[in-house]
């Protein structure tokens, strides 16, 4: 039997059609008929079911660390948990209670939400995410420039002619917050219709092959071309002269960009003038443009700066909210074009006690102010849904000690990990097979306006359980109404719970009826400019904003040397999918990534070890003719090889995110003993 479905790893949500033999799932496919996807779907979606019956899963609670921990049944071990919980209210308070939501938990619309909404009910505002690891920067210079951080600029890919990319690799990461599904012939069909792809990064990516340019950088270059490029346009696109109709603060900026300098930029982006020269005319040929970066810039200690200019590119070129630039897409679930947004002019709430310096930003704590809250004492709970701190936090080792000096660390997932194996608690949730969902949550990521329902394509084996229903338990025992209905665990349940959003949908009953992609529309324009921004303008005096930029430019960080970059691998989603092979294929294994120069000085070890300035990590050296000398990789998500051996918040915590550097950092490579 064939089901249709669609793939919960990563922002794309590609379609997909899972044949099932009896209980078997025996293959996986892309699903033609998805209009975004069109049958693609990469090695991570194809392993779903490898995963679904991988001899490791986690099939029954269990309570106790190490050699204590025993196997449990649900009631025992959720009585313990609301106890620990509760006595923690009682002694400590509700900001004793932490949790940390990660990728695991962002594809699960029930779950999600019904975490959410517990931690709200018990009144702690000790909530982490995985964005201010590593994307806090968009959300920020969404909310400081168009007033709301839920704003997502999107590339017009049916009417732009101009797509500049940089440090973002979509052929591997299918986007970073943006979604690319289907990415290597929607490029080629992009470029067949006369639009001209750019790629501005330190890696020859597979993106870059495809590209009709690729500039090869300096590491952490990119704002200075960004800023290069506004300067210019500020003099010679038409656009420019109305920029004051559509933004306050046009005056402060030509300030600021004009201390771009051509020889300066030239030379500290390590590229010919006469490339940026070729860049600008791109640019003002194609008259409006689309512009993304991804994690190459937005792990970096030059994020915000980047994003910021980013912003600025497009106003300046009137490219946001307008055909053949950049749309936001309101979402078919979120609807956003019908709601009252919560508008901010950018000021921050306090961090939590231990750093009140931290700023509060979306609702959450950055992650930096986890580990010193739990060594404080702050934090006696700490619930992680769907992620693995331990290879997603910097200072391992302190990660690792914090971690298990908590009285209580419940894990809900579905393989060990890490972090599932310094827990007092394991919780075993369905995989995104065994439950129904929508694409809710990154809704407005997607290029149409669509969205789609799917039941669960085969039911929950052994004593796993949706996470919605693990907090609605939990709820039920501390005597609190986190949901409006019974919470009987069956398919019905579930469905309820979904068709809370699915109400106020365009379409709610297509939707929930197909079981393929509803689509509303294509690219939609003018509810952003209309409805959003403060008086109709997008602010581009972020003072905040400008000033690191001219201190940047006064006092240029040291040129390194050895600089480790992230990187994405396909077959991986941070550390999933690290232990599953896709039919057919082969493991992904940890390595330590330079060029073959680099390589060559060292005398081709098969071992080397990375070391920065707070720790080492040692893996096999393999060489990489796209990457430039200056250059190293080593990917996020490994075990031993934990890139976060290497990262630190010593490097020094963003002011205005409390992201900590994790990409950029100084390193030196040596051989292995």
């Amino acid at each position: 039997m064939d089901v249709q479905t669609f793939c919960r790893v990563c922002n794309a949500m590609c379609g997909l059609v899972v044949t099932v033999e009896d209980v078997v799932i025996a293959k996986i496919r892309g699903d033609e008929t998805h209009a975004l996807s069109r049958g693609y779907t990469c090695a991570k979606g194809r392993s779903l079911g490898v995963l679904h019956h991988d001899d490791r899963r986690l099939n029954q609670p269990s309570v106790g660390r190490g050699d204590s921990r025993t196997l449990s049944d649900w009631d025992d071990a959720l009585d313990d948990v609301a106890d620990r919980v509760s006595a923690s209210l009682t002694e400590h308070g509700p900001d004793s209670i932490a949790m940390y939501l990660a990728s695991g938990s962002a594809f699960d619309t029930a779950g999600r939400r019904t975490a959410e909404r517990f931690l709200t009910l018990i009144g702690s505002k000790q909530k982490y995410t995985a964005t201010t690891i590593d994307t806090p920067s968009k959300p920020l210079i969404a909310e400081l420039v168009g007033g709301w951080s839920g704003l997502t600029p999107l590339w017009d890919h049916e009417s732009s002619k101009l797509l500049l990319l940089f440090g973002s690799n979509p052929v591997v990461s299918h986007g970073h917050s943006n979604a690319m599904p289907d990415p290597v012939r929607r490029f080629r069909e992009f470029q067949d219709n006369g639009g001209a792809l750019w790629v501005i990064d330190p890696r020859r990516t597979e993106t870059a092959a495809l590209a009709d340019h690729h500039l090869q950088v300096r590491p952490g270059s990119d704002w200075l071309i960004l800023g290069w490029l506004v300067r210019r346009l500020l003099e010679d696109h038409p656009a420019a002269a109305t920029l004051n109709q559509r933004a306050t603060g046009a005056e402060s900026l030509a300030a600021t960009v004009a201390l771009f300098d051509d020889q300066l930029v030239s030379t500290s982006c390590d590229i010919a003038i006469e490339s940026l020269e070729a860049l600008l005319g791109a640019v003002l040929s194609a008259g409006r443009v689309s512009a993304l970066t991804g994690t190459g810039v937005s792990m970096s200690a030059s994020a915000n700066v980047t994003e910021y200019l980013l912003w600025a590119f497009h106003i300046v070129t009137d490219s946001y909210d307008t055909p053949g630039g950049m749309w936001f897409n309101p979402g078919y679930l979120l609807r956003l074009d019908q709601r009252d947004l919560p508008l901010s002019d950018g000021t921050p709430e306090p961090g939590p006690k231990s750093r009140p310096d931290l700023p509060r930003r979306f609702g959450e704590y950055p992650c930096s102010a986890l580990v010193p809250e739990i060594e404080a004492g702050n934090i006696t709970t700490l619930i992680v849904v769907g992620g693995n701190p331990v290879t997603a936090l910097p200072d391992r080792d302190r990660t690792l000690a914090a971690l298990s000096s908590l009285s209580t660390l419940v894990v809900i997932d579905v393989l060990p990990t890490e972090t599932t194996g310094l827990a007092t608690h394991v919780l075993p949730a369905v995989d995104q097979l065994e439950r129904a969902d929508l694409t809710w949550l990154l809704d407005s990521f997607q290029l149409a306006v669509a969205a789609q329902f799917t039941e669960a394509v085969v039911q929950p084996l052994y004593e796993r359980r949706p996470m919605w229903w693990m907090f609605a338990q939990l709820a039920k025992r501390l005597g609190l109404e986190l949901l409006p209905q019974d919470t009987e665990l069956n398919d019905e349940t579930e469905k309820r719970l979904l068709m809370q959003l699915v109400d106020r949908s365009v379409d709610p009953h297509s939707l929930m009826n197909s079981p393929s992609l509803t689509i509303a529309s294509g690219a939609v324009y003018g509810w952003v400019t209309a409805n959003v921004l403060p008086s109709g303008k997008w602010r581009l005096d972020a003072l905040a904003l400008q000033e690191e930029v001219v201190d940047r430019l006064e006092n240029p960080p040291r040129r390194l040397t050895s600089v480790l970059l992230p990187s994405r691998r396909l077959k991986l989603m941070n550390s999933q999918f690290r232990d599953i092979a896709p039919p057919g294929g082969t493991l992904e294994q940890p390595a330590i990534y330079a060029s073959p120069s680099a390589v060559a000085a060292l005398g081709h070890p098969k071992l080397v070890t990375v070391t920065s300035p707070f720790g080492a990590v040692t893996a096999r050296l393999l060489p990489d003719q796209t990457l430039r000398d200056d250059s190293v990789v080593l990917t996020h998500g490994w075990g031993d090889a934990n890139v976060c051996a290497l990262t630190s918040a010593a490097t020094g915590i963003d002011s205005l995110t409390g992201m900590v550097l994790q990409s950029g950092v100084e390193v030196e490579l040596r051989a292995a003993d």
